[in-house]
């Protein structure tokens, strides 16, 4: 029974797009560790992810979600800043990175928000 609480496609969705952020911050940390790397190629989340998610999230198909996980891949969009062929932007990091703490902080409460609903139905109190 308590399984099935889980297994909402909200609660997948959300609890998906937090496995994302949290492969997209490591990322973010390989990409600004290597900023000098000569010949190092920016990594981000597989393009793929963010429309496979919304996909299933819209057709609500709870296998699909379950069995929906992040990977990251080379960012082919991403030019060389420098002469090395290094194609780490300092700034463009920067802002990826507030831009995933606010993501975060988004959907931890979205999580909160759906357990906390779970517990009030579950009790009777909040």
């Amino acid at each position: 029974m308590i399984d099935a609480l889980f297994t909402q496609p909200d609660y997948l969705a959300a609890k998906r797009t937090l496995d994302a952020v949290a492969l997209r911050q490591q990322a973010i940390a390989s990409n600004i560790a290597n900023l000098e790397t000569p010949g190092y190629k920016r990594v981000d989340l597989a393009p793929s992810f963010q429309q496979e998610l919304e996909r299933a999230s819209a057709s609500g198909d709870v296998q699909t979600l379950d069995e929906l996980k992040p990977t990251l891949s080379v960012d082919t969009t991403a030019v060389a800043v420098s002469p090395d062929g290094n194609t780490v932007n300092l700034e463009n990091e920067l802002m990826q990175m507030n831009q995933n703490a606010v993501t975060h902080a988004y959907e931890t409460q979205l999580v909160s928000s759906l357990l906390a609903r779970m517990r009030m139905a579950i009790t009777g109190k909040t």
